[in-house]
């Protein structure tokens, strides 16, 4: 029975082939897309991305059925979760101008099925918002022309009764969503323009918003007899902040396009910053206007902010901001439909997904066929799915990205910079740079002494040291982790820093409600989880790190990505069970995809290493001896692999 379970060694390079990353190119500004986005280019599909549906349906929604006018706090908190992780995807996509999004900057940091588990969840976030955005859209337009079209519908069509699905097919949201994938098959300067002209209108009509509601304000409406600020409490205020992240997560739109700017490394960041700003301010205000119009209970959450002015007689008033809602929601329908064909060929590209969706127009320079494929499965799921089962379903895939990169950027920042030797002209001699062995492996093969003898001097060194080498100042407190090859310490420390975050929030979550703990019980666990958190922080703050001028980097490294990875669990696990559920069923359909395609395909398995010629190989033990090993030189004829011989006397040590 033992011949048939796996040896070490194969589980070894199974586990290796599952956490290899991404090679980048030399050149990571070449590219098949067309580089013809500016600054407000980008940040115009950013505000087009976060100001929709989120502003004109999820204030009403969240203020009456789980905030109350507190709706504000959450939006704050929100605004303040998206910031650490729009900061996270500003330094990446600064630093790496490819499309993916956070597929591309989990591959090129922490390893390939992470990656895969990353963009198939935002696939499903692109979908998911498409599809939200087109059931409003075609709800605010049936409120113009008094909800005729969905009696006409259940006239005729019939009606549901079926939980999380809508109560009637809805083929005006599904009709808008193919119209909308037609405009962004010619390209990405005609879906540019056409977001900024629908981008001004929303953006006007958000100015009358805030000038008639503010004429109209009652401060009553916050008075203690309508039912206070924060009716719900503060587990009210948390649960309506997780179900506010909808309406930022339009920024990563932006660095899923910084394959198409014109500057990156400057476009992204300020994009980024410009647009999640405006966005922020404008959730706030509109919010604060809305619940001073009329009181929070009686908000209509299918078409707040129009309700409420027909309520205070401007009639006129609740028809202009219907049709502004109108044209907001258009730019987020471009914004999903823009960015999910470029996560899907990203994937594509790498060979982690199927490779028909890699191939891009030579005219119109987009990837035509994810286009027209996405846009159809979203038309299908806003045919049949209910707004607010997908409202839910579409924050739990959002924070678990947003999580990977605050992680990645820690992992990314304290890593040694890989830089590829160029691969040598037939005939030519290779260049002796020294070469890593596997991440998990004890041997570290260099080509020549002289090799060996830089890297020791370098890492005896206290003048200048690597990122991800402990710093010299915690040295004699801390010199058994000198040991350690530069940045596992720190990948290590990441690992418990998440699974530390992940008990904390747990217990403040569950610890009251559901574990029922005892105060005793609930103080304990709460500290000790706590300290293995700022120990682990801490940990990381006392290895050196990567600092740039070229590009734009986070500040605070590792305070801030912990931050947000702590609030970001702390959403998701406010989530409902069902959310859950229905998130597991697809992160399983994922894996089916991967291990039965992706695994197979990926463009990282092509990557082999290239045949030697060496006379000698010098061998690093863990414990810093050094030894020589002869080796005939094969013939050229016999293929020889970068791998250690496992089988001679050196590699058995």
């Amino acid at each position: 029975m033992a011949k048939w379970l796996p040896r070490s060694t194969d589980l070894a390079r199974f586990c290796q082939k599952l956490n290899r990353v991404k090679t980048l190119e030399d050149d990571m500004m070449e590219t098949s897309f067309n580089r013809c986005l500016s600054t407000i280019d980008l940040t115009l599909l950013g505000i087009g991305g976060m100001v929709g549906s989120g502003l004109y349906v999820l204030t009403g929604t969240v203020a009456k059925e789980i905030a109350g006018p507190a709706v504000i706090v959450s939006f704050i908190i929100a605004g303040f979760a998206s910031l650490l992780a729009a900061l996270c995807y500003a330094e990446f996509g600064a630093r790496v101008p490819k499309t993916g999004s956070a597929y591309m900057f989990t591959y090129v940091s922490v390893g390939e099925i992470w990656a895969f588990l990353i963009g198939w969840n935002v696939l499903l976030e692109y979908m998911i918002g498409g599809a939200a955005v087109a059931r409003a859209w075609s709800g605010y337009l049936d409120s113009i022309f008094n909800h005729k079209i969905k009696n006409f519908t259940e006239t005729h069509v019939g009606a549901w009764q079926v939980p999380f699905l809508a109560h009637y097919p809805d083929f005006l949201a599904a009709a808008i969503l193919l119209v909308a994938t037609a405009f962004i098959s010619f390209g990405a300067k005609v879906s540019s323009w056409l977001n900024h002209i629908f981008s001004a209108i929303s953006m006007g009509v958000i100015l009358f918003i805030l000038i008639m509601g503010f004429v109209l304000a009652q401060p009553k409406n916050w008075s203690a007899q309508e039912g206070g600020f924060a009716p719900y409490g503060l587990s009210g205020i948390m649960a309506g902040t997780a179900t506010c992240f909808y309406a930022f997560v339009g920024f990563d739109v932006i660095a899923a396009s910084s394959e198409e700017a014109r500057n990156p490394q400057r476009a992204v960041p300020r994009a980024i910053a410009f647009s999640l700003g405006l966005a922020t301010g404008a959730y706030i205000l509109v919010s604060v206007v809305l619940t001073l119009m009329v009181p929070w209970h009686t908000l209509d959450p299918d078409s707040a902010l129009a309700d409420a002015f027909y309520r205070r007689g401007y009639a006129w008033a609740g028809f202009l901001v219907a049709a502004g809602s109108i044209c907001a929601m258009n730019t987020v329908l471009l914004s999903n439909l823009f960015s999910l064909p470029r996560i899907v060929y990203a994937m594509a590209e790498d060979g982690l997904f199927f490779q028909v969706f890699s191939q891009v127009h030579p005219r119109t320079q987009v990837p035509v066929v994810g286009i027209v494929v996405f846009g159809l499965l979203m038309a299908l799921l806003a045919l049949v799915f209910d707004l607010e089962a997908l409202v839910q379903f579409l924050s739990i895939g959002t924070l678990l990205a947003y999580t990977f990169v605050a992680a990645s950027i820690i992992v990314l920042r304290f890593q040694q910079q890989k830089v590829d030797a160029p691969l040598p002209a037939a005939g030519g001699q290779p260049s002796p740079e020294p070469r890593e062995g596997p991440s998990t492996g004890e041997l570290k093969e260099y080509e020549s002494f002289s090799d060996k003898l830089q890297l020791v001097d370098r890492g005896k060194s206290k003048e200048h040291r690597e990122p991800g080498q402990l710093k010299a100042a915690f040295e004699p407190y801390l010199e058994f982790l000198s040991d350690f090859y530069p940045g596992e310490v720190v990948t290590v420390a990441v690992v418990t820093l998440m699974v530390s975050a992940i008990c904390l929030c747990s217990i403040l979550v569950f610890g009251n409600t559901h574990l029922h703990l005892p105060t005793w019980s609930y103080s304990l666990l709460m500290v000790l989880f706590s300290l293995g958190f700022l120990f682990s922080l801490l940990l990381i703050w006392a290895h050196e790190q990567q600092h740039s001028t070229q590009t734009f980097q986070i500040p605070l490294v590792p305070l801030s990505p912990a931050l947000s990875i702590v609030l970001n669990i702390y959403l998701m696990l406010k989530l409902s069970y069902m959310t859950w559920l229905r998130f597991a069923v697809w992160l399983l359909l994922g894996l089916l995809v991967y291990f039965g395609y992706g695994i197979w395909h990926s463009k990282e398995n092509l990557r082999e290493p290239q045949p030697q010629r060496v006379s000698a190989r010098y061998v690093v033990f863990p414990s810093g001896s050094l030894e020589e090993r002869v080796q005939a030189v094969q013939p050229s004829s016999q293929p020889t692999t970068g791998l250690p011989d496992t089988d001679t006397e050196d590699g058995k040590r």
